[in-house]
């Protein structure tokens, strides 16, 4: 893992996510991309621009923020975007060579019963690209116990276990896989490739609603430091994906991250 993007928005919580982050990306020896992305308006009533102050207003807001951590020797890169947050989050990690996104549950929103803003929630709802939700607050400690979650351990995308395993090897970490089975079952979806079973310390099986009562019903056991889940259409994140905003009554996780892996087919 060699670059890592974090994109900063307005929330309260930002330097301290963006402290967890240069943590984290310590760890792994990575650069930290601190980027902000603003859209292209006019002023109203006339035909005057205004993105070039929008452009030195997000840099002089993300260099503050940046003054306020320790950057513990990590390298620490601010940019500024303009265009639309998903187009553009999307060429930014393509051109950067992006490993994962670091993002916090609410960027901008204010509202306590929010777990997912309505940005971060695109993020992780609309790009395919990996991603570790952090809890507000929440302080970086070695990953040494994951549980990951899955209806079907059918793996056919290649490199798609990369992330975990980086964090894996990184931290010796004890990974235990949830098989959930779901009403969609099919025919060899418990069928764990040797890429997969080579991560794996302990496999248990389970038969629920959906991927995330499953996880509801056995994440206390595992007592993970880590969940990992991933993109798909009727996955853990399948009630949650109807809106971009996700709300605490449908999932809030205040002392667990959550590493999203893109879909693996």
């Amino acid at each position: 893992m060699k670059s890592i993007l974090v994109p900063v928005g307005s929330s309260k919580n930002a330097v301290n996510h963006l402290q967890y982050a240069i943590d984290f990306a310590k760890a792994f020896g990575a650069k930290v991309y601190v980027v902000q992305i603003y859209n292209v308006y006019t002023k109203a009533g006339t035909m005057l621009k205004v993105d070039h102050i929008l452009e030195r207003e997000s840099l002089e807001f993300l260099n503050s923020h940046v003054s306020k951590v320790d950057k513990k020797g990590v390298e620490v890169e601010v940019k500024t975007f303009k265009g639309k947050l998903i187009d553009t989050i999307e060429l930014v990690c393509k051109t950067l060579d992006i490993d994962l996104i670091l993002i916090e549950p609410r960027t901008n929103s204010n509202r306590e019963e929010v777990y997912l803003g309505k940005t971060s929630g695109k993020i992780v709802k609309q790009t395919n690209i990996p991603a570790l939700i952090v809890p507000e607050g929440y302080t970086f400690k070695p990953i040494i116990y994951i549980l990951i979650a899955l209806k079907s351990a059918n793996i056919k995308k290649e490199g798609v276990l990369k992330p975990l395993k980086d964090i894996q090897n990184q931290f010796k970490s004890i990974v235990n896989l949830l098989l959930v089975k779901t009403p969609f079952y099919n025919e060899g979806d418990f069928d764990v490739n040797t890429e997969l079973q080579a991560l794996l310390t302990k496999t248990t099986k389970s038969e629920n609603a959906t991927t995330f009562q499953g996880v509801l019903e056995h994440y206390k056991d595992n007592d993970p430091d880590l969940l990992c889940v991933v993109r798909r259409k009727r996955g853990f994140f399948t009630k949650l994906w109807e809106k971009n905003t996700i709300l605490k009554k449908d999932f809030n996780s205040k002392t667990l991250p959550v590493l999203v892996l893109s879909g693996l087919k």
